[in-house]
């Protein structure tokens, strides 16, 4: 591994003199910078949330090797890196990046579609370091794999840059085409065999967080296959059925679920397997819940927190609407309802529970409000991750929930107060944790501010009402943007920014719970 900087200098003493050369000029832009990001009057919790996690891009978890492509872990212990090879599955939750430095974002879809990527379409979700032919020894994660394919649409339109788009395409073609018949090889729109996914287990069965993620994929892959003459007509046909599936089986009214299925699969259980030849190497406990229940590590009948993130993610990306949002809202009513917990006093959680514990709040991963929870539930499903919890926040914000996403990020906020821990490092599996890059999605959520560099578009469609005033950032440029009297500004502040138009949306802020 050789790191960006001994590509750029032969020894300390140039990196001196290029600093005090730059240093003017250096320090204007951050100025520059730092004052749009504070002239936002956006509430104080979003704010903080936003500015605090940006150290993450400059602590260890992030490293950039010698021709400029970024690589990171999923976090940091005190004396070395935890969980490497940029995990792509807690990359779909990040967001800044992409918006603040986007040809570094594009360098990681680079690997992924490049070194990661294997000839059959396969993505090993940890690259190597240094970057080089993955090792496809574990089975690919489908949540971060498919996101991978959203990420392609998002950084092309934050780039304009239809020709690394257009070199791009091949692989991420046969990068579906692999999560297609791999996870969907009956082609019902739906995950239906076992798939791997963030929480480190397999979802069996359709659910609605992958199954989410899955037509997302479809929707970007359809819009890219227009945008570049293609015929997408398969890739419309399974967006079309995994949205009703999602829809009218996985949502129960409430929010969308996961419908566990074991049986009648191209994948066979290996406790099925092992049974069927009078052996096994599971206690019998787990095999008399397995005779009852299915597979262990399931979510069935639960409302889980991230249940239908697929749909964050497209309004992020800039796909757009993906389900009904009136169920997604639903949904989401239901996660703040059941999930979000305001005292943890009488909350059981034997994983980790030093995320949040005691008389803290915060939004716990999954709950069973109507029963049924598995014996063997994912064993994750009782703990509060920041990275879902502003991911989660953002999202009710896009729907007009405002109050219920501006408490839970205050929540999360007041237990990184630098009483107990540290404001600037929202741990997880380590420091500094990626996932805490979904809260640069909160200004979105509030302010609802996204620039599309191919069509020159500027869009302002707040969540909020009245005057504000936010950030935007470009490949090429930053400034501010938003609401005065009534009506829609911008002013570029540093660099060149080429807005052709402004699309103004006025709120859809709804009642409260």
């Amino acid at each position: 591994y050789r790191p960006w900087y001994t590509a750029q200098f032969p020894e300390i003493q140039s990196v001196a003199t290029f600093w005090r050369g730059q240093y003017a000029d250096l320090r204007r832009r951050t100025r520059s910078f730092t004052e749009c990001f504070y002239t936002m009057d956006l509430p104080d919790e979003v704010i903080e949330a936003v500015a605090a996690n940006l150290s993450i891009l400059k602590s260890p978890t992030i490293l950039r090797q010698h021709d400029g492509r970024v690589w990171t872990w999923e976090g940091c212990m005190d004396q070395h890196g935890c969980c490497p090879g940029s995990c792509t599955h807690v990359w779909s939750y990040a967001q800044a990046l992409a918006h603040l430095f986007p040809e570094l974002e594009r360098g990681m879809r680079r690997t992924e579609f490049g070194e990661s990527q294997g000839d059959d379409g396969r993505q090993a979700f940890r690259a190597l370091l240094p970057i080089r032919p993955a090792k496809h020894y574990f089975r690919p994660a489908s949540d971060g794999q498919l996101g991978a394919v959203v990420r392609v649409y998002r950084d092309w339109r934050i780039s304009g840059d239809t020709d690394w788009l257009r070199a791009i395409w091949p692989a991420v073609k046969k990068c579906l085409e692999y999560c297609i018949e791999t996870w969907d090889p009956d082609h019902t729109g739906t995950l239906t065999e076992p798939h791997h996914n963030t929480y480190d287990i397999d979802f069996w069965g359709p659910d609605g967080m992958c199954g989410s993620i899955y037509i997302a994929a479809l929707k970007a892959a359809v819009l890219i296959g227009e945008a570049l003459g293609e015929t997408v007509d398969v890739y419309r046909r399974l967006y079309e059925k995994g949205r009703r599936f999602l829809e009218d089986v996985l949502f129960d009214g409430d929010y969308f679920t996961q419908q566990v299925r074991w049986t009648d699969l191209h994948t066979e259980h290996p406790i099925s397997r092992e049974l069927a030849d009078g052996t096994t190497r599971f206690v019998p406990e787990v095999v008399d819940i397995f005779k009852q229940e299915g597979p262990r590590n399931q979510y069935g009948i639960g409302c889980l927190s991230d249940g239908v993130i697929g749909a964050w993610m497209a309004e992020v990306c800039g796909i757009g609407e993906i389900l009904d949002v009136e169920k997604v809202r639903r949904h989401l009513r239901s996660v703040y309802k059941y999930n979000f917990k305001r005292d943890l006093s009488d909350h059981v959680n034997v994983k980790r529970p030093g995320y949040a514990a005691g008389a803290e709040g915060g939004l716990v991963l999954c709950t069973w409000p109507k029963g049924g929870r598995p014996q063997l539930a994912f064993s994750y499903s009782d703990e509060v991750w920041t990275g879902v919890e502003y991911q989660v926040a953002s999202h009710l914000m896009l729907v007009g929930l405002v109050e219920e996403g501006l408490e839970i990020v205050r929540a999360c906020r007041d237990r990184y107060d630098g009483r107990v821990r540290n404001p600037f490092n929202e741990y997880e599996c380590g420091h500094w944790y990626i996932r805490a890059l979904s809260s640069y999605a909160l200004i979105f959520g509030l302010a609802g501010v996204r620039y599309d560099r191919c069509s020159k578009t500027l869009f302002i469609a707040p969540s909020i009402t009245g005057d504000f005033t936010s950030i935007f950032v470009t490949e090429t440029g930053f400034g501010i943007c938003g609401i005065k009297d009534g009506q829609p500004f911008h002013q570029v502040k540093e660099g060149e920014v080429d807005i052709a138009q402004v699309v103004y949306r006025a709120s859809r802020q709804e009642d409260t719970i």
